[in-house]
């Protein structure tokens, strides 16, 4: 198989969930744990990085959590369209109409990626302030790329 294991990792932990699924159960569980120890640990880093206030954390937080659900949903989406291009690739060059669709598919959840870190950028700039806002955005900004990074060096290129 031409897709790597990095990748898979990679994969599962932009999307939230397992994404492939595995013949034994203990696979999933411990893919699982990482996924959850991920999260929380990016929770930490946000929390030390903001510094928030009593008041500004009973008001964050919630956008927080929301804002990472709607994350999620998008991650699961590019991580679908991943995996379709994994199965395209392992099978052969892959055709115009099928590059065609999987680049339209990954194009539709970055716009909705810069849409949604707009909406909740400006809810949170309603309970935090212009500073603390913009460094929540490039904290989750540089945690982006790390992953996308990671992807990108993993997903080979069209043929």
């Amino acid at each position: 198989m031409k897709v790597l294991t990095a990748f898979v990792l990679a994969l599962a932990v932009l999307t939230g969930t397992p994404a492939i699924a595995q013949d034994k159960g203990s696979v999933n569980t411990n893919m699982e744990i990482l996924i959850q120890k991920v999260k929380a640990d990016k929770k930490l880093l946000v929390a030390a990085n903001l510094e928030l206030t009593d008041d500004e954390g009973k008001n964050f937080w919630p956008l927080y959590d929301a804002y990472q659900k709607e994350l999620e949903k998008q991650n699961q989406q590019l991580g679908k369209t991943i995996m379709e291009y994994a199965d395209a690739y392992n099978k052969g060059p892959i055709s115009d109409d099928t590059a065609k669709k999987l680049m339209k598919q990954v194009f539709s959840v970055e716009n909705a990626q810069v849409k949604t870190k707009h909406e909740y950028a400006e809810k949170i700039g309603k309970v935090l302030s212009a500073a603390k806002t913009t460094r929540y955005i490039q904290i989750e900004t540089k945690i982006r790329a790390a992953l996308m990074f990671e992807l990108a060096k993993q997903i080979p290129l069209v043929e």
